[in-house]
């Protein structure tokens, strides 16, 4: 190559890593075309590579197409850009192309290539191109060893990954993470705070992945010790760890600790920056039944998100506010905020405290009339609450055999309450039976029909259910009676 063209070609490779590389990008492509490099290998491959942060995954693959013959530095940029662009089985096509013109790959091809397996959730041919490390000779590069390792524990192969782990010489704090995340993730928190205890360096990653997975595992009280250890340790606290910790403050009451996170977060900055963070601070505040700091904190949010209004609508709902929390919600919509599925969840369980009957039919008809919003079990649930709680159960029991899903006992059982406060006992009967074919192994639902029926004195029913109860080797629990 001239030095002329040698040139050129540093020339737009600064160009593809300048600022205005995005708005650039057809323009770069005219003048390698211009100069007759678009055979040029290292230039595609920094194109290629571009595209990929760029999201131009399409534009990147039709520049590919057009290389008579890649180098491995070419298809390693190409399966990297797939990688960074949602799952893709492409990368492992590209692979396997890439052998069958028989170039030979290198370290660097790996790491996206079991990316782009975990992207797609294919542990088969994880596996496969974990041979291929290995019979390359490639499994001591730190960074597809952590890549192996990452396949395996994010699909729940802890033997496996434990292997690949106990293998490696040097361990960095990433390495010690996945395996953390791992079996925390599987089940065995245990497992993954031994694992936490062996650690000889730990970032600030490794204390948030372990208290979120004791306060997810119901062990709230650890949590807030292995907090407090962090805090002693001088490590800086971010979005991650305030997210975590206060919901482990409000199952706790820890009211005083969750206060200091809030200025703790003020302080910071982190308050401001991240909607997260605000969020969190609401639902703790609801939850905690403090609902003036609550709606300051939730007033402040700059930039507040659907999440937000859905942890303030939920937290008024929570503390029996369901008037404020419709008007809320009235805000919200009148502020172009669009709704979701936990939007209606938070407004249909504020208007069942309100009993706000009206509201709840005009809201539950717009989720698809408006909104295209399908209604779930939750919302169907919370709807059969509302009509319930008013006295209208036939209409409840009406909603119900009109649902397009398969109603769950919850919501049978909410039938049964409004029918037993109403004095609906056919439909009560009817709601039992529900029960029964949904929980055959359940006992309490036969008691409640027993009792059903000696309240409305069939005592020959009663005496039917006990002796096909008898038949069908149905135990009930302690405590429970069968009117005699």
């Amino acid at each position: 190559m001239s030095k002329s063209l040698i040139e050129i070609e540093r020339k737009i490779l600064r160009l593809l890593h300048g600022r205005n590389t995005r708005t650039h990008l057809t323009q770069i492509h005219a003048h390698f075309l211009r100069h007759k490099l678009h055979q040029s290998n290292l230039i595609l491959a920094h194109f290629v590579s571009v595209c990929g942060t760029l999201n131009e995954i399409k534009y990147a693959t039709k520049i590919f197409n057009q290389m008579r013959n890649p180098s491995v530095l070419l298809f390693n940029s190409m399966i990297k850009a797939y990688s960074l662009n949602g799952p893709s089985e492409e990368p492992v096509k590209l692979f396997a192309l890439l052998k069958n013109l028989g170039i030979w790959p290198d370290e660097y091809t790996f790491a996206p290539l079991l990316k782009a397996c975990l992207g797609v959730g294919d542990l088969r041919v994880g596996q496969c191109v974990h041979g291929e490390i290995i019979r390359c000779g490639f499994e001591r590069f730190g960074s597809i060893r952590i890549g192996v390792v990452e396949l395996y524990t994010s699909c729940g192969q802890m033997d496996d990954g434990m292997k690949v782990f106990d293998e490696m010489s040097h361990r960095d704090v990433i390495v010690w993470n996945l395996m953390i995340h791992g079996f925390c993730k599987k089940g065995d928190v245990d497992k993954g705070l031994y694992l936490f205890r062996e650690m000889r360096e730990r970032s600030v990653v490794s204390w948030n992945l372990m208290i979120s997975s004791l306060g997810k595992s119901g062990r709230d009280s650890e949590a807030l010790r292995l907090f407090h250890e962090m805090r002693d340790q001088a490590f800086e606290l971010d979005e991650a760890t305030v997210v975590a910790v206060l919901p482990i403050c409000a199952h706790l009451g820890a009211v005083d600790i969750g206060q200091w996170i809030h200025s703790y977060a003020e302080s910071s900055g982190l308050y401001r920056k991240v909607v997260s963070v605000g969020n969190a601070l609401v639902d703790f505040y609801c939850k905690c039944g403090i609902l003036d700091s609550a709606r300051n904190v939730f007033k402040e949010i700059p930039r507040k998100s659907v999440v937000s209004w859905n942890a303030m609508i939920s937290g008024l709902a929570f503390n029996g506010r369901g008037e404020l929390g419709v008007e809320l919600y009235e805000q919200m919509i009148a502020k172009g905020v669009s709704p979701n599925k936990a939007t209606f969840v938070g407004v249909l369980t504020c208007c069942a405290h309100a009993g706000l009957v009206e509201k709840a039919r005009e809201l539950f008809a717009s989720m698809t009339g408006l909104h295209s919003i399908d209604p779930n079990l939750e919302h169907y649930g919370c709807m059969v609450d509302v009509l319930g709680r008013s006295g209208c159960v036939r209409e409840a029991y009406d909603l119900i055999r009109s649902m397009s899903i398969t109603p769950n006992a919850a919501i049978w059982g909410s039938l049964l309450s409004s029918c037993r406060t109403h004095g609906h006992v056919e439909l009560a009967e009817h709601a039992v039976k529900e029960l029964i074919n949904l929980e055959p192994w359940n006992s309490g639902n036969y008691v409640l029909l027993s009792n059903i029926y000696a309240e409305g004195g069939r005592w020959d029913d009663a005496e039917k259910l006990r002796m096909w109860m008898r038949e069908k080797n149905v135990k009930k629990s302690p405590g429970q009676s069968l009117i005699e």
